[in-house]
């Protein structure tokens, strides 16, 4: 009978204590969801009260002013940027002058037709001073500067022999531009002299002075057109006693 009887309790206890377990694991599974589902659909029903994110401004937009309470703000000046210039429509960038400036400095100037070309003939062993003012030689025409120093320097080095007749010994540009150019050239004079000595050019007979430096004459007469006593006598320079014997020389010898 204790035995039977310990077993009806235990079931009657089992049924009591699982009766009472469901009655509350459903409400509070019921609660749990209907918790978890309001929280979700707040949003929905409650947007108006969410933080809105503000659009980020434009970079090139500018700020309106508030008018406040006061209505339309009456009419004025333009709105003023941070920088405190006023705002305006978008205007082309002025040219710097000082850039324009630059690029004419650093343009060459050349010569052309219109050109002056002035010469001073300068005597360096009695310091005078000769000025003529000539066309420019076609040669020259469109130089620049520094075209025109080389074309100096070349003829400085090989000068013509009427030039050397004269006594040329230098030169050097003493100004140079599109307008006008001035060239010192540079002689010393051919002096009396009371000898002379043939010597010979390009296989061509030339006639110097005492000094064996200054060209005298330039002569037509081609050294391989002489007898062979008479070239070897030029070659080593040969000497003319006075001016009357040069002249005989270049009568008898000349076509």
């Amino acid at each position: 009978m204790d035995y039977q009887w310990k077993m009806k309790s235990g079931v009657i206890a089992m049924k009591y204590v699982k009766s009472i377990s469901l009655f509350l694991i459903y409400p509070l599974l019921a609660l749990g969801i209907g918790f978890y589902a309001g929280v979700k659909s707040s949003p929905f029903f409650y947007l108006d009260r969410l933080p809105q994110e503000s659009p980020a401004p434009a970079e090139d937009s500018v700020e309106e002013p508030d008018v406040g309470d006061q209505g339309i703000q009456a009419a004025g000046p333009e709105p003023v940027l941070e920088s405190g210039t006023q705002q305006a429509e978008a205007v082309p960038e002025p040219t710097d002058p000082s850039a324009e400036a630059e690029e004419v400095l650093f343009t060459p100037e050349t010569l052309c037709v219109d050109t002056e070309y002035v010469l001073e003939e300068t005597d360096i062993l009695y310091h005078t001073v000769v000025e003529t003012t000539w066309r420019l030689p076609d040669k020259y025409v469109g130089m620049n500067r520094e075209q025109f120093l080389q074309a100096m320097e070349v003829y400085e080095s090989f000068p013509p022999l009427s030039e050397l007749e004269r006594g040329f010994i230098g030169l050097e540009v003493l100004s140079f531009s599109r307008e006008r150019v001035v060239v010192r050239m540079n002689y010393k004079f051919v002096q009396p002299s009371s000898s002379f000595y043939l010597a010979v050019y390009d296989n061509e007979v030339i006639v110097y002075l005492e000094d064996m430096q200054t060209v005298y004459i330039e002569t037509d007469i081609r050294l391989d057109s002489l007898p062979n006593d008479v070239q070897q006598s030029i070659i080593d320079m040969m000497w003319i006693k006075d001016e009357e014997a040069l002249y005989s020389f270049l009568e008898n010898y000349s076509s």
